[in-house]
């Protein structure tokens, strides 16, 4: 692929996003059948969600640190491989709580070589003047990839079983890959003016003593605290919000088509976000989602009872403010990177984000099983876990970028 069609490059990465995606959501969104077919209580549930992030933590400083001393292309490559393996390795072969850990082990894994690495892949090939939007594009695909991963995972569920569910993602993960391998040249190494960063990409301090984008890769960690943890529970939250109002269904659609539509509302939203940001300030834009999505989800479970109408609005409202700083974030962690340390910076952005991605729907698990899931205070404890994580953005916004 020319340097010289980025318009073109960015759409087929972020084709190829959606496609590596497909099995994101599969998990999460049938938590309802295993624990039905398992017998998951809540925490296991919540383990199994937060393992497939524990993975990519435990992989991502390697995997992306390395692009500042090798093209990401080929890591890309082997991870959508890896990420492959692990949907078609649990639809064969889990049963039950522990023989799914280490399929939901490595495909945290994969996500790891091909989320950040992508973007990487995308920015070393796009010139300056387009890194900007290719990086709001690709990072609002993610929120794309997530919608239509709980869609198929629904859909096909619920026709053919849950393990066709997973191959089909498979296949589709495996795509993504084939995609790439078309789609683009490989590069000779990426340009870097530090023969240090070379020589030691793992060193992450230089990355972690650049204030700037220090900042926006904290807050970007509070974002995916309350994002993941959303995500993860979405599904079952949305069933017992229709089994407490005596409905299988909202407007003729099931729990996980309704997440899907919750779900996609983060395309449009971080798109907006980065435009916004870019015009009226990245900080500014930061801070004013963060507090009014910390505030919706300190009241969205409580509200599981409310009359459908203000339960609906409140859904909608949260879809898109989840999601309305997530390119502004990155945006402002890749912008602020010093050039030959995106790799590193990126690879902090990714570890602190992704690492409490991990251990939100643990923690959301954890609460709703001790407050209780079988009523409203319980759902709203749980949800008031993920407004005190988001909270805390702003705060660090505005200690580290005064």
């Amino acid at each position: 692929m020319s340097r010289h069609r980025p318009g073109l490059l960015v759409a087929l990465l972020c084709l190829a996003q959606v496609l590596g995606m497909a099995g994101n959501a599969t998990f999460p969104a049938l938590i309802p059948t295993f624990r039905l077919e398992w017998g998951l209580d809540n925490a296991e549930a919540g383990w199994l969600g937060g393992l497939y992030y524990a993975g990519y933590v435990a992989a991502v400083p390697l995997l992306v640190a390395l692009t500042d001393a090798r093209d990401a292309r080929g890591i890309y490559l082997a991870s959508s491989l890896a990420g492959s393996l692990s949907l078609l390795g649990f639809a064969l072969l889990a049963e039950g709580f522990w023989s799914a850990l280490p399929f939901r082990l490595l495909g945290g894994i994969g996500l790891a070589g091909t989320y950040m690495v992508g973007l990487r892949l995308l920015s070393d090939r796009l010139p300056q003047q387009w890194q900007g939007r290719g990086v709001g594009w690709y990072t609002a695909h993610f929120s794309l990839g997530v919608s239509l991963s709980v869609l198929l995972a629904g859909e096909v569920a619920g026709r053919l079983g849950w393990a066709a569910a997973f191959w089909i993602a498979g296949l589709l993960t495996a795509g993504a890959g084939l995609l790439v391998l078309l789609a683009t040249r490989p590069l000779p190494r990426p340009a870097s003016a530090d023969p240090a960063a070379r020589r030691n990409p793992l060193d992450l301090r230089p990355a972690l003593r650049n204030r700037a984008a220090l900042a926006y890769n904290l807050s970007y960690a509070c974002h995916i605290w309350e994002l993941f943890g959303f995500r993860a529970w979405v599904v079952a939250f949305l069933v017992f919000a229709l089994a407490a109002q005596g409905r299988e269904t909202l407007f003729g659609g099931s729990a996980t088509q309704l997440a899907t539509v919750l779900l996609l509302l983060g395309l449009p939203a971080s798109v907006a976000g980065s435009y916004l940001a870019e015009r009226y300030g990245r900080r500014r834009l930061v801070s004013l989602v963060l507090c009014a999505s910390a505030t919706l989800a300190a009241v969205l479970g409580f509200a599981a009872a409310a009359p459908l109408w203000l339960l609906a609005v409140l859904l909608v409202a949260y879809g898109l403010l989840v999601m309305g700083d997530s390119g502004a974030l990155t945006g402002g962690a890749v912008l602020n990177a010093e050039p030959e340390r995106k790799g590193a910076t990126m690879a902090v952005h990714a570890l602190l984000g992704f690492g409490a991605g991990a251990v939100s729907p643990v923690v959301f698990g954890l609460v709703l099983d001790a407050a209780g899931p079988d009523a409203p205070t319980g759902w709203g404890l749980a949800f008031a876990t993920l407004a005190a994580g988001a909270i805390l953005g702003p705060l660090l916004l505005r200690a580290l970028l005064r």
